[in-house]
């Protein structure tokens, strides 16, 4: 099992991963530290990332994936996701940019499903008031508080059919959440038993 933690920058990822990460026994793969040094200067800059920025970083986490699945082991992801698109590269690679072909006289195939059964994201989100807080408040990181709208702006929330377990911070404690994700792999692990 995979589970990408995904959200906005400060929504708790890397510290719900963490957790996870202890309670489990399994990796975790800060997808912060798959940005080459353009994006990571050109966000300490202050500059939002465009999609151009994010594929080639997409598609470093995708080939970790793919390791990970393809030794049928477990890990924890941290990765934004923001986009529909950022979540499909992230299971399949450069297969979910066929879709988006055109002009083309060959037969496009059809797009790659929205959701893996061994990919779960945990979808991170709450209030940007609250989020914006915590920004401001870190230290030593090259994310910076004034990109924070243009994540929440490039969000696209997953769909039910995207395999997603919601987490909403401003509810729920880090135990909290760390306890939902528990639960949900303990069902998903009796479903694979049916």
């Amino acid at each position: 099992m995979i589970y990408i933690l995904m959200g906005v920058s400060g929504c708790g990822k890397s510290s719900l991963g963490a957790l996870l990460s202890q309670k489990f026994g399994w990796p975790l793969h800060e997808g912060d530290e798959f940005h080459p040094l353009e994006n990571i200067e050109k966000m300490a800059r202050g500059e939002p990332l465009t999609d151009q920025d994010r594929f080639p970083w997409l598609l470093k986490l995708h080939e970790v994936i793919e390791s990970v699945r393809c030794r049928g082991g477990n890990a924890l992801v941290a990765c934004s996701a923001l986009k529909r698109l950022y979540r499909q590269i992230l299971q399949h690679g450069n297969k979910a940019f066929t879709c988006c072909q055109s002009g083309s006289q060959q037969e496009v195939p059809p797009p790659p499903p929205l959701s893996s059964p061994d990919i779960c994201f945990l979808f991170l989100h709450g209030d940007y008031n609250v989020i914006y807080q915590r920004l401001a408040f870190r230290k030593g990181h090259y994310m910076k508080a004034n990109l924070l709208k243009s994540q929440f702006d490039t969000l696209e929330p997953p769909s039910a059919e995207e395999n997603v377990l919601p987490l909403d911070i401003t509810t729920n404690t880090i135990t909290d959440m760390a306890e939902k994700v528990e639960k949900h792999l303990m069902s998903h692990k009796k479903l694979l038993l049916v």
